[in-house]
């Protein structure tokens, strides 16, 4: 098993647990638990292989992620009563999984070749799109769009490092986990300290 691999389940175990809290706040039963798992975990990575016309999807080639994120759904079912505060589980198991994937898709496209801003698009869409969907289904207001917080930017900016990285002739698997750094950091910054970006604020016409 590859480094980019070990990414992927890292990506998939983490995800499929933040997809079952969303799950256990909506109140679903152990099948829907399962979907919003599987949804999360795989989501971002399927169209990142879509879009980098690689065949076989990653979770179609190697089902072991499926079970592997409905594992963590039945985990999270039958214990996430025990949690004081689901919420605060949920946004730092998130900003790993972003984390992780960011760095996963980041891989992904280079192992290909592709340009530098197809590499920094794949890894963007890699972290951000699982979340993304998880948070639609569930009529949660999406946590990539939440306001006063970085989320898009921290997978932005992890990519582009790793990048840079891989062009200043950086081992890879070291470009990628400064991409993962990079992003975590970001993310928990926003998170602990309030770190953002300026909000658009509206002002009255000029006559």
């Amino acid at each position: 098993m590859n480094g980019l691999a070990l990414l992927d389940y890292a990506s998939v175990l983490v995800f499929a647990l933040t997809g079952a809290l969303v799950a256990s706040r909506a109140q679903l039963d152990l099948v829907g638990f399962a979907f919003i798992a599987c949804l999360t975990a795989v989501g971002g990575g399927t169209v990142r292989d879509v879009l980098l016309n690689r065949h076989p999807v990653f979770w179609i080639g190697q089902p072991d992620y499926i079970l592997i994120a409905v594992a963590a759904a039945v985990l999270v079912f039958f214990t996430a009563h025990l949690v004081e505060s689901r919420y605060n589980w949920l946004i730092w198991l998130d900003s790993f999984a972003l984390s992780i994937a960011v760095a996963a898709g980041t891989g992904a496209a280079l192992s290909l070749g592709q340009s530098g801003t197809i590499v920094v698009l794949m890894g963007v869409c890699t972290g951000c799109l699982g979340g993304l969907m998880r948070d639609v289904v569930c009529n949660e207001v999406p946590l990539v769009l939440k306001q006063g917080e970085l989320y898009v930017s921290c997978a932005f900016a992890g990519a582009v490092t790793a990048v840079i990285a891989h062009r200043l002739g950086v081992d890879e698997l070291v470009a990628l986990a400064t991409c993962a750094l990079i992003c975590w950091a970001l993310r928990a910054g926003s998170l602990l300290f309030g770190w953002r970006l300026p909000a658009y604020k509206s002002r009255p016409p000029r006559h």
